[in-house]
């Protein structure tokens, strides 16, 4: 098993509630693939570039 290292502080009396307020269990936004609020302005593949010859 693999051990976590606290990052807010000391643990005092409840080992459970100490790790629930720290940022392990914090909220995570999850951004939407498809549907409302999902508009990525970069590409997926935006990396590529003009991959084609350019005319001289």
């Amino acid at each position: 098993m693999t051990t976590y290292r606290h990052t807010k502080g000391k643990i005092k009396d409840n080992a459970l509630e100490a790790l629930l307020h720290d940022p392990l269990f914090r909220q995570r936004i999850e951004k939407n693939i498809k549907g409302k609020g999902s508009y990525q302005r970069k590409g997926k593949h935006s990396k590529g570039g003009n991959w084609e010859a350019s005319g001289k």
